[in-house]
């Protein structure tokens, strides 16, 4: 899905999630950067610099308050997510924590989830 968070910028998280009252129809091709809630890039090496500084920065200017970003952790191969929470008085996000085996968060709701690497 295609975010809109601007008149000139429309990226599309590998992962979005949205606020329920914002799905209006059954077959939506975008969304307003006001109804996610937590976008999630999946880094791969020819998206690297775009998943680790371009979106994430875009996606915080555009007052998203919850990113992920999941890559493999270059030493063991398994897969790392970086949680980080937009701070609304710089609207920069902050990281919040980095999880390896189980994703257990509270924002932007509760969300437990077990064996990461076998997703």
């Amino acid at each position: 899905m295609t975010v809109v968070l601007d008149e000139r910028n429309g990226p599309e998280p590998d992962v979005s999630v949205i606020r329920a009252d914002a799905v209006t129809g059954p077959d939506p091709t975008s969304f307003q950067a006001k109804d996610v809630l937590l976008a999630v890039e999946v880094v791969s090496p020819e998206s690297e610099s775009r998943d680790r500084t371009a979106k994430p920065w875009k996606f915080a200017a555009a007052g998203i308050p919850n990113f992920w970003r999941v890559e493999m952790d270059r030493a063991d191969k398994r897969p790392v997510v970086h949680v980080y929470e937009l701070d609304p008085v710089t609207r920069a996000y902050v990281h919040a924590g980095m999880h390896r085996d189980q994703i257990k968060v509270a924002k932007p709701y509760d969300i437990d989830l077990t064996a990461i690497d076998e997703l």
